[in-house]
């Protein structure tokens, strides 16, 4: 399977950008310079593509982590017999 296709082929399975460039033994930067070429977007777009998606993942981790300690509080909450 040529690279193109095989890209094309894991782009819509939800997973990251990082890890099938892994999969496909290429660089982060191969690949995002590979779909910036092919997809219609220019290079400047590619790279804000990728800082966005490069931020998009950094504030989902802290926000899962509040998550997290938000339903811990809650428990610990219920467990002692207070209210909200």
């Amino acid at each position: 399977m040529p690279a193109s296709s095989a890209v094309r082929s894991r782009h819509s399975n939800g997973r990251s950008a990082r890890d099938r460039a892994r999969e496909l033994g290429i660089s982060d930067q191969t690949l995002y310079d590979w779909r910036a070429k092919h997809s219609g977007l220019g290079v400047n777009e590619a790279r804000r593509l990728r800082a966005l998606e490069d931020e998009n993942r950094r504030l989902k981790t802290p926000e899962a982590e509040l998550s997290l300690d938000r339903e811990a509080l809650k428990a610990v909450i219920r467990k002692n017999g207070w209210s909200l």
